[in-house]
């Protein structure tokens, strides 16, 4: 038997050589087959990731293989088989993984937000500080949502990260701050110092200081200083100006009702685009950036819009739009209209820059003291030419044979526009110009510098030193005296500028606590404009993707739209998905190489 097999074996190889011959052959065709399995599943993730980019529908209503529509997900996979033979070949013979199914989408959605949370998450553990910005509000399927934005500084420059939408059951300070600190927990747990700002819109249970959501989160990150959203501060102010006096009440009310009397009849559209070839802005009682819109459209076509009520005036059939027509021709031509038109149509550009870099997510505090002292300024020069322009009204349009009663001084337009200006400059600097964070970039705004080297700003740098007690004080003392008098720092303009110079010159070491002073002047966020971009996402997307959809999967698509960049920039991203894909459970094709 021995000498058989011996013989039969002569001038063969082993059969321990065989055996690992086989082996390694058959590692070799599995590693093969999981290049070409990976390879598909990398086309449908570049799929995916393009339809979330792009915020387009993953899924048709008829997704059946004789329907015509199917959904853009499965046509772009049709229409990217038709450039790849190999992916053709699969989708026609594939049994077990076909990779086009809801399941399959869902779960790649799950680990593309979990890739991109992962690389948030590495970021914010190297940030030295955080701030975080949260809105709600009810969506297209009548579901409370609310988001959050994490700000903080990444290789020098100002990060806004959308991390998720939260669906809110219980809207009380207690729900929406559980639900905050649920999500903050994970993320902080050895280092609740960083978060050191909070900000949220201007309802009550979400900013209230005896018992909102902000209180409540301070009471357990006790450096997280409750900040105004400017923006929505700005709508107050203004709010507040307008209130104040039953002419100016009058003027927006007139105003308001110009566009409000357009909006309700295509007939009058119709007739005001042929007479004042212009459309009038769409009404937003709580948001002045319309009322700005709606009074340079008025000012600018004034006359045309006289001549067109009149046509209304005279042609209409309807009684009811004549009288309406008659009325705003008569409030256009009152010189007490004109003279509050002419007078916002000075004031309120100055309120739409300041409204637009309030809302710039590299907005930094040095820089938003300087933007509020530049519109102060300005508002303080209209309030001096307030007589100036009564005087040319009065010359201009006079009483437009209007009977009018003789008016007191204290009645005269101009009277009533420096009370405005008054109100606008006090509101600005009460509402705006006095808080912790401000102060600590007042210290330093290079403009103040010349002036702080002279007189050493000790009050503010004591009341810093409480807002922030994470900052050394003699050695930010001694840091900044030292700055003041450097002719090289006084021409910077902006935090980040500034850091960028001491980073760029090896200086973060020698001006350590300046550094710590500007990340956390640069990290703490000016407004809430990315939430509500955010918003303007989760529309989007949920009238897209059908208004049913998983918060899980809305939280990737949203993701993958407001954080392009980020998308963009992670190293290897389409590898990390498909590992985080192959990792949650045991697929029907082969992912995974043997060695």
């Amino acid at each position: 038997m021995i000498c058989s097999t011996e013989l039969a074996l002569l001038g063969t190889a082993s059969i321990t050589a065989q055996l690992d011959s086989a082996y390694r052959q058959n590692i070799i065709k599995h590693n093969e087959q999981v290049d070409k399995n990976r390879y598909l599943l990398k086309r449908i993730i570049n799929c995916i990731k393009f339809c979330g980019k792009l915020e387009l529908a993953l899924r048709g209503h008829d997704e059946s293989e004789d329907s015509e529509n199917r959904g853009i997900f499965r046509e772009l996979i049709n229409f990217t088989s038709e450039l790849d033979t190999i992916l053709k070949e699969h989708l026609k013979s594939a049994t077990l993984f076909k990779g086009t199914s809801k399941t399959v989408q869902n779960e790649i959605l799950d680990s593309t937000l979990e890739v991109c949370q992962q690389e948030i998450r590495q970021q914010i553990n190297a940030a030295e500080f955080l701030a975080i910005q949260c809105d709600e509000t009810t969506d297209i399927s009548h579901h409370c949502q609310m988001v959050m934005i994490f700000r903080y500084l990444h290789e020098g420059e100002i990060q806004e990260r959308f991390w998720r939408f939260l669906s809110v059951t219980d809207k009380t300070a207690e729900g929406l701050a559980k639900c905050i600190e649920e999500e903050l927990g994970p993320l902080l747990k050895d280092s609740p110092h960083k978060l050191i700002a909070q900000t949220y819109d201007g309802a009550n249970v979400m900013s209230g200081s005896s018992g909102g959501v902000q209180t409540k989160i301070k009471q357990k990150y006790q450096n997280a200083h409750f900040i105004h959203c400017y923006a929505h501060q700005l709508n107050l102010i203004m709010q507040r100006a307008a209130s104040q006096n039953p002419k100016v009440k009058v003027f927006f009310s007139n105003l308001s009702a110009i566009p409000s009397f357009f909006s309700n009849s295509t007939h009058r559209c119709d007739l005001l685009e042929k007479i004042v070839k212009t459309k009038m802005p769409k009404l937003a009682p709580t948001r002045w950036n319309y009322n700005i819109r709606t009074v340079s459209a008025v000012f600018e076509n004034r006359e045309s819009l006289i001549d067109c009520f009149r046509e209304l005036e005279n042609k209409c059939d309807k009684t009811i739009t004549s009288k309406e027509a008659y009325g705003l021709r008569r409030a256009l031509e009152d010189s007490d209209f004109i003279f509050f038109l002419t007078f916002f149509h000075k004031t309120l550009p100055h309120v739409a820059i300041l409204f637009n870099q309030f809302q710039s997510r590299n907005k930094d505090s040095v820089q938003l003291l300087k933007d509020i002292d530049v519109f102060v300024k300005a508002i303080v020069l209209i309030r001096d030419t307030t007589e100036d322009i009564q005087q040319t009204v009065e010359n201009e349009h006079g009483d437009n044979g209007n009977k009018r009663r003789k008016v007191g001084p204290e009645e005269r337009n101009c009277i009533i526009a420096k009370e405005v200006c008054d109100i606008i400059i006090v509101q600005t600097k009460e509402r705006l110009s006095y808080r912790g964070h401000l102060e600590a970039a007042s210290l330093l705004d290079t403009q103040n510098f010349t002036n702080y080297s002279r007189y050493f700003p000790a009050k503010i740098l004591n009341s810093v030193v409480t807002y922030y007690p994470m900052v050394n004080k003699e050695k930010l003392k001694t840091e900044l005296e030292v700055m003041y008098m450097r002719e090289d720092f006084k021409n910077i303009t902006g935090g980040l500028n500034l850091l960028s110079l001491l980073t760029n010159n090896n200086l973060e070491e020698t001006f350590s606590e300046v550094t710590k002073l500007l990340q956390i002047i640069i990290t703490t966020p000016m407004s809430t404009s990315e939430a509500e971009r955010c918003f303007s996402t989760l529309k989007r997307i949920k009238s897209f993707l059908r208004n049913s959809m998983g918060n899980e999967r809305l939280n990737a698509l949203a993701m993958m739209s407001v954080n392009k960049n980020l998308v963009h920039n992670i190293s290897n991203f389409d590898e990390k998905v498909m590992e985080h894909f192959i990792s949650q459970k045991d697929r029907r094709l082969d992912f995974t190489y043997k060695h």
